[in-house]
């Protein structure tokens, strides 16, 4: 008889920990810096496992837990530097993932404005922002701050320093340009990452009179396009993890077949993931560690599958006959990717086998084609023609891939629109999904692809092969 959701999670716990009570990590895919590569899985009997298949050109998984302050000021000295090739005397940094990317300061992003401004020259950053991060920047490298005390904000109102009173709301976009101006900003070329806006414009005009405005968001955005060798080591750390939660869920649903839900297997893999991971991570409940950690799993079988964005909520008993899509992003230190897995239970027919394999091929096809020096485009005509040589455009909904990073989908896109060359270091997900709803099916593998010069190289190590994806219960 299968075993209960919580008999399952309890042996698999048991088998995780070693004689002496440490984590081991399953078969040859390692996570990061846990000792006992090669120990028994710890998902179920481990069979899953024993199939994960590691590229040889995979990169070394990194051994920290996130990027460094060193690599951080490095990263301010780089923009710094394309901001003098623009003829840039600052930028006015206010979106979350440039900030953290710069920075290394992870924070929330609210109505709250949070800004960090980067000069050209020189080491007078300063930070502008509410008062519930204080404790956040004052622990960080960059000194310079600016404090508000809450949205809306009241004229001289910080209950926090014992002034309570009903003062006018201060226009905070002004409250940051003064702050500029008393660093001597006035009349100089600033940047933004964001939009020029008239607000911006007629606030500028009365408080930092004479200055111009340059739009630098594309800049900031190209920069955190490539990625360093230190960002591939901690992507490929967190798609060693990724794979192995994989070999978990996929020994879950072979254990409890139709007795569960995809709730049931969403939640368990969830669960499963975020103990193995923490177990790895140095962490003292303090601000600064821990961060960028993301498990998120999407799991969904039977008509779910024949949407690329389903609207429903997925609570729905696994059916011998469905197609079952195992999805998600994990992160450490805010890189990962995707990893995805179309799966197939028996009984199926041999049409929905075509849809598969076309669709497994056209992973394929995308993978060797994301080489350094070829477009994006050219990427995306290759997947797209083998899908239509072979019968399938009814079935295609959206482009291969799109650019991913910290945020999730960053550009460039493996779209027929998109002519952006690809470079070494750029990262990609890898999706050309094929959907029936007619039918009630779909299928959609993805991975993180890495761009070298020969070839793209997914960095899961999660097999597209029948074997793995047809099963039966």
């Amino acid at each position: 008889m299968a075993r209960t959701r919580r008999e399952f999670l309890v042996g698999s716990v048991s088998v995780a920990t070693g004689a002496l009570g440490g984590a081991v990590l399953a078969g040859p895919v390692t996570g990061g810096p846990s000792p006992g590569a090669g120990q028994k899985s710890a998902a179920g009997n481990g069979e899953s496992a024993k199939l994960l298949k590691p590229d040889p050109a995979h990169p070394k998984p990194a051994l920290v837990d996130r990027l460094d302050e060193a690599w951080h000021r490095a990263a301010v000295r780089r923009l710094q530097g394309r901001l003098r090739e623009e003829g840039i005397d600052g930028v006015l940094l206010s979106d979350r993932w440039n900030i953290i990317y710069f920075s290394g300061l992870w924070f929330t992003s609210t109505e709250r404005p949070f800004a960090l401004f980067v000069p050209a020259q020189g080491a007078d950053f300063v930070w502008f922002h509410p008062g519930l991060d204080r404790d956040l920047v004052a622990t960080w490298w960059i000194p310079g701050k600016e404090a508000y005390f809450d949205f809306l904000h009241g004229e001289g109102a910080f209950p926090d320093r014992g002034k309570v009173q009903m003062g006018a709301t201060v226009d905070l976009t002004r409250w940051m340009l003064k702050g500029l101006r008393r660093r001597g900003q006035a009349g100089k070329t600033l940047g933004v990452d964001g939009p020029i806006t008239t607000d911006l414009i007629g606030a500028a005009a009365d408080v930092l009179p004479d200055t111009k405005w340059k739009k630098a968001g594309d800049l900031c955005e190209r920069m955190r396009m490539v990625k360093t060798a230190e960002e591939i080591a901690l992507t490929q750390r967190a798609m060693n993890y990724f794979s192995r939660i994989h070999a978990f869920t996929r020994d879950y649903i072979l254990e409890r077949g139709t007795e569960a839900t995809d709730f049931e297997v969403q939640t368990a893999a969830v669960q499963y993931g975020v103990d193995l991971i923490l177990r790895d991570i140095k962490r003292d409940g303090r601000p600064h560690t821990a961060i960028g950690i993301q498990v998120d799993l999407g799991i969904r079988t039977g008509t779910g599958t024949a949407y690329p964005h389903p609207n429903q909520f997925h609570h729905n008993r696994i059916k011998k006959g469905d197609a079952l899509q195992v999805a998600g992003v994990v992160k450490v230190g805010g890189y990962g990717g995707e990893l995805y897995r179309a799966y197939q239970i028996a009984p199926h027919d041999a049409f929905r086998e075509k849809v598969w394999e076309v669709h497994t091929e056209s992973c394929r096809i995308q993978q060797e084609a994301s080489a350094a020096g070829v477009t994006c485009s050219y990427v995306a005509r290759q997947v797209h023609l083998h899908q239509v040589r072979n019968g399938m455009a009814n079935y295609i909904y959206h482009r291969p891939a799109h650019g991913e990073g910290s945020e999730g989908h960053q550009p460039p896109y493996i779209a027929l629109g998109d002519h952006t060359m690809l470079e070494a270091g750029m990262t990609f997900s890898n999706e050309p999904g094929l959907y029936v709803p007619d039918q009630g099916f779909g299928y959609n593998h993805s991975d993180n692809v890495l761009v070298t010069g020969a070839r793209g190289v997914g960095m899961g190590s999660v097999p597209w092969t029948r074997e793995w994806c047809f099963l039966k219960l």
